[in-house]
């Protein structure tokens, strides 16, 4: 198996607080990869270092091969990025924001093809601003999808979409996988994880405190369930408890 994200020994600090700490972690061609924790664990930071738009104080970063620093203009064409939070201008329709994402690819894939498959299609002619906020969401992940990435990264991809949406969007991106999408996701929600994902990091306070697959994560713990288990990884759930 090709590895396509590789990270050794990732250390990004802001002034004192150390948030991400001597991390390392790999993720295949065609894997889908889950970057778990609480917020503030450190999974923003990491990602942003991992696409290079952030400068780690130390370790070593490639995907697909390539330094993000200093490969930015390659890995663009290569990589797609879905962000939870999202800004456009505000008088500008689906269509004309999905041509103009297509017009910075050299060889993009086809937008409409996309807003059909995530069941938008008949939006395009709408105001990003006045889409609902699942739709929206489904927007953001089909712009992280234009450019034909071999690798994807989405943030929280199913945030603001109801139940049968959010399945939907699993099948969409298990296919995707199948025909060798590599994607690489952050989600609070676990049976999310547990759909899609082939293998987990869960990070604590900008640290590893697991890294392998959902089973593996169960196993480790003295959880029969693995929402169960994650909390028990983070210590979410002795935090909720004090909160109380």
């Amino acid at each position: 198996m090709q590895e396509v994200i590789r990270v050794e020994r990732l250390t990004k600090s802001y002034g004192k607080l150390l948030a991400v700490d001597n991390i390392s972690l790999s993720v295949t061609s065609g894997m889908v990869f889950g970057l778990l924790g609480s917020n503030g664990a450190g999974k923003s930071t990491t990602i942003e270092c991992i696409l290079g738009t952030k400068k780690a104080e130390s370790g070593h970063i490639s995907v697909l091969g390539m330094n993000p620093l200093t490969d930015r203009k390659k890995l663009f064409e290569k990589v797609g990025v879905q962000f939870q939070e999202s800004n456009y201008q505000d008088q500008i329709t689906v269509a004309e924001l999905c041509k103009v994402t297509a017009s910075l690819y050299r060889a993009p894939a086809d937008p409409h093809e996309l807003l059909k498959r995530f069941g938008i299609a008949d939006k395009e002619k709408k105001l990003v601003k006045d889409l609902s906020g699942g739709q929206r969401q489904r927007l953001f992940i089909i712009l992280a999808l234009i450019p034909n990435p071999e690798v994807v990264f989405l943030d929280e991809l199913t945030t603001g979409l109801d139940a049968k949406a959010r399945r939907e969007v699993w099948k969409i991106l298990s296919n995707l996988k199948e025909k060798g999408l590599t994607i690489f996701l952050t989600s609070h929600f676990m049976d999310e994880v547990e759909a899609l994902c082939d293998q987990i990091c869960i990070l604590k306070k900008g640290q590893i405190v697991f890294q392998g697959t959902v089973s593996g994560a169960i196993e480790g713990s003295p959880c029969d369930k693995f929402e169960d288990a994650y909390l028990w990884y983070t210590d979410e759930e002795g935090l909720a408890d004090e909160n109380f």
